[in-house]
Order: structure tokens, then sequence, then C-alpha cells
């Protein structure tokens, strides 16, 4: 017999709306905390956001990204990002890395002064580095990024609305866009919390979120929907608690092993990932929180209308008031 490995019983039974009131409480005192955060201590925004210049360094020696950043650190040029760049066509002896440094003192680009002191920098740890190229972001740029960025993300939010609406009801589809919101904006006030840095690739990882969360979410409405039709006489609550259960081992599977690549990434993938891994861990937990007490008790609060059923479909072209007699 082949070994299955189940972390969780295939029938269980727990009530997970037992504390209803509790747990929409504690969700809506998290969004409220985050926003209180985002505008207080607001958000440590990246070059994307902020503006800056990105130089790109060449050597015939292998790079050491945290040489540089360590050679770099004195200079106290702000938030400084160092990555090294791979491509097939590169030749064996040729490595090369991108220097993204915030803008200095309301410049768009860094200084020539300031660029032969990062180049200076860099060649005491690689006396072969050279600089091939410098490329600027302006404060109009990095606001117009801002802007897109946000559109962006109310733009997946809408779609999924309308998505939700049209393949269930609009009950459903207000659950599944507040947990949404609820995914967003925690995720936001934990960056803002921790002053962790806030760039483009934390819009992606919050996209990422989004279609992550309604996707647990739509399984356990699918479900939810196929037991109203089973159960028409059992209390909306208790075949809440019943669709949740049934799909409840393939949620745990699901955010576990996605979870497993995701905590590795965030411990051997090193810093130039590490803050979108963190969104994504985060968001993996949040999402799989919020699609129960969140997208879950919302529908068990405004209601179902349960009697709008349809008819047997060969009633649809039959009617017994139009039987023909002899």
């Amino acid at each position: 017999m082949a070994f299955r490995l189940k972390l969780v019983p295939e029938k269980t039974t727990f009530d997970f709306f037992k504390h209803q009131k509790l747990t929409f409480g504690f969700s809506v005192v998290m969004v409220l905390a985050s926003l209180v955060l985002v505008f207080t201590m607001g958000l440590n925004l990246g070059i994307d956001f902020r503006g800056g210049t990105t130089i790109r360094t060449e050597s015939d020696i292998a790079i050491n990204v945290g040489d540089y950043r360590r050679a770099i650190a004195p200079l106290n040029l702000g938030d400084v990002a160092i990555t090294e760049v791979y491509d097939p066509n590169f030749r064996a002896d040729q490595h090369v890395a991108t220097l993204r440094i915030q803008a200095q003192g309301g410049q768009e680009a860094i200084s020539p002064e300031t660029q032969s002191k990062v180049l200076a920098a860099l060649q005491t740890v690689n006396k072969d580095v050279k600089i091939t190229s410098t490329e600027s972001i302006g404060p109009k740029v990095s606001g117009e990024l801002v802007w897109t960025a946000v559109w962006s993300v109310l733009a997946a939010v809408a779609a999924i609305l309308v998505y939700v609406w049209l393949r269930f009801e609009w009950q459903f589809s207000i659950g599944a866009v507040a947990a949404l919101i609820h995914d967003v904006t925690v995720t936001i006030g934990i960056f803002s919390l921790f002053q962790l840095k806030f760039d483009l690739s934390i819009i992606a990882a919050l996209l990422t979120i989004l279609g992550y969360s309604i996707n647990d979410t739509v399984v356990v409405f699918d479900r939810l929907r196929e037991n109203l039709i089973k159960y028409k006489k059992m209390p909306l609550r208790d075949v809440m608690n019943i669709s949740v259960n049934e799909t409840l081992s393939r949620t745990v599977m699901t955010s576990g092993t996605t979870l497993l690549a995701l905590i590795a990434l965030l411990v051997l993938g090193g810093d130039v990932i590490r803050n979108f891994v963190f969104a994504m861990t985060w968001g993996v937990i949040v999402g799989t929180y919020s699609s129960v007490y969140v997208a879950k008790n919302i529908v068990l609060f405004i209601g179902l209308d349960r009697n709008k059923e349809k008819k047997d479909p060969s009633e649809k072209f039959f009617d017994k008031t139009d039987v023909a007699t002899d």
C-alpha cells in the first residue's frame, strides 16, 4: 500500500466560526493598525520610488557582492542595492554588477565626485573594476512609478471583484475583495513597522499575494456553493464550517509546501531577494487566514438568499398546469 502523507485527517470537524466576532474584530484591528503605521511612520521607499542612479561596473575578476557592499557602506550613501548581472553572452572573464544608489541631496544624479568615491571604494576590494555606464531616475519618473504601482494593484482587485461576482453571488465578491484589501494593507503595514525597503519588487509580491489569496478563497467558495445545494435546510454557519473543513487538507498542503520553498529562499536567498521573499511568506500566511476569517466571515455577516433555487430542468419546458386532458 502506498504511503500518503497527511498533515490533517481526512475528516475534521473544527468550528472555525465559533469566535466569529473575535476573529473578524482582530482582522479589523490589524487593518486599522497598518493604516496608522503607514500614515505615521511611512514607508522606506526604494530607489524605484525615490529616484537615484544606477551604476554598471565590469571586471575581469570574480565579483563578491558582500565585499562591494562593505566597501560602499562608509560612504553613507543611503539606500544602495548591489546585484551581480548574469548573461550567457558574457565572456568567461566578464563579471558585471549594478549599483543602485538613491538620489543625493535632492539631485537627480550623483555628482562626479561621489561617483569617483564609489569607484575608489570598489577598487579597494577589486583593483580591476571599472564603471562602464550610469543611468539616473528623476523624481518625476519615480513619482509616475508610484502611481503606476497603485493603479496596478487597484486594477487587479477590481478584476477579481468582477470575476467573483460573475461566478458566484455579490456577497461572495464583497467578501473576497475585503480579504484581498486586508492582505495588501496588513502586508504594507508590516513593511512600515519594520521599515523594510519598499520597491517595485514588493509591488510584484503584492500582486502575487492577490492571486494566491483569491485562489484559496475561490476553492472554499466553490465547495460552499456545492454544499448550499446539498444541505438546503442546514444553517449557513454550519454549511460554511463543513465547506472549510472539507478543503482544509488541500489548504494546509498547498500553503505548507509553498512556505517550505519560501522559507528556504528567505534563509538562503541573500539580501537581494530577501524583502521580496519576506513579503511572499507573510502574504501566504495572512492570505490563508483571510480566506476563512475575513472572506467567509463577511459572507456570513451579510447572509445569503437561499430561497432563490433553480427549478428542476424538466420543469423548465414542462409545466404541470399545461397538461393536456383527453
